[in-house]
C-alpha cells in the first residue's frame, strides 16, 4: 500500500491512534538510554519521536519509503538519520542496532517476512527486534466501526482484515519464518476521544490508506450512505475508539 499523501493528512488519520500507542509499543521493546534504535517504516515520525525521547536522536535512525513522509519526520526531529528505504532493503550494516522497531508498518510491507529479516540483520546479536499490527481481522482495530459499516453496503469490499499479521497469531509466525525466535506475542490498547462524530469521520475523507482510498472511490451519493451507516452504528455525541494491536517480540542471537 502506497501512502501517497501529506504528511499532515496521515497525521490526522492514524497519527491519534499511534502517537499514543508509540510509548506503550516502546516500553514493551524494552527501549531506554544508551541503546541505538531503528524505526522501520516511520511515518511522519510517531514512534520516531518517542524514541529519540528516551534515546536521544543521535541514536535514533529511521527508514521510510514514502518521501513525503521522510521529510516530515527530518523536519520534525532534526539530528535523527531518517533514510527513504524500504524495509526490504534497509541501508545499514548487520548489527549496527541494539533494537529495530516496526509500528503499524509489517501489514503494509510488500514481503514481510523479507522485512523481518532486514530487522533481524541490522540487530546485533541479542538485541531486540519488535513490530505491532493493529487487530484489523479480530475486529479490535481503529478502523472496526467504520469497515463494518462498509461491509453492511458492499459484503465484498478488503476491509483489510487480510492483511500480514492482522490475524491472531500470524505476527508471530512471521517473526519465525523470518528466522526469529518466536519470543513473546502480546497486545497493546489504546483509547482515543472524538469530540463529535464529524471530528471521527472527517479523516477518513482524507485518502489515507486502504479505508481513506476506499472513500475515494465512492460516488457522491455512496459516500453519504456510508457516512450515515456509520453514524448508525456509533453513539450520539462523543465518539470513543478503543484500538488493540499485536505485537510480537524478540531477541537476535
Amino acid at each position: 500500500m502506497s501512502f501517497n499523501v501529506s504528511a499532515g493528512a496521515y497525521l490526522r488519520f492514524m497519527g491519534q491512534y499511534s502517537e499514543p500507542l508509540a510509548p506503550r509499543f516502546a516500553d514493551l521493546a524494552g527501549i531506554g538510554n544508551g541503546q541505538r534504535v531503528l524505526d522501520v517504516g516511520c511515518g511522519p515520525g510517531a514512534l520516531t519521536a518517542e524514541l529519540a525521547s528516551r534515546v536521544g536522536v543521535a541514536s535514533v535512525s529511521a527508514a521510510e519509503p514514502s518521501a513525503s513522509f521522510a521529510v516530515a519526520a527530518r523536519e520534525r526531529l532534526p539530528g535523527v538519520e531518517v533514510c527513504q528505504a524500504a524495509a526490504e532493503q534497509l541501508p545499514f550494516a548487520d548489527g549496527t542496532f541494539d533494537a529495530a522497531l516496526a509500528q503499524l508498518v509489517v501489514h503494509f510491507m510488500a514481503d514481510p517476512v523479507q522485512g523481518l529479516r532486514e530487522m533481524r540483520r541490522v540487530t546485533r546479536p541479542g538485541g531486540m527486534v519488535a513490530a505491532c499490527v493493529w487487530d484489523h481481522a479480530g475486529g479490535r482495530g481503529p478502523l472496526a466501526a467504520f469497515w463494518s459499516a462498509v461491509r453492511q453496503l458492499d459484503p465484498a469490499a478488503d476491509d483489510e482484515s487480510g492483511l500480514a499479521g492482522v490475524r491472531e497469531g500470524h505476527l508471530a509466525s512471521l517473526f519465525t519464518q523470518a528466522g526469529l525466535n518466536r519470543g513473546a506475542a502480546t497486545t497493546l490498547t489504546v483509547r482515543v476521544r472524538h469530540a463529535s462524530f464529524d471530528d471521527w469521520w472527517e479523516p477518513f475523507t482524507l485518502g489515507v490508506g486502504p479505508a481513506g482510498a476506499y472513500v475515494a472511490s465512492l460516488t457522491p451519493d455512496h459516500r453519504t450512505a456510508l457516512r450515515d451507516q456509520c453514524r448508525r452504528l456509533l453513539p450520539v455525541g462523543p465518539v470513543e475508539i478503543t484500538a488493540t494491536a499485536w505485537a510480537a517480540t524478540s531477541r537476535t542471537f
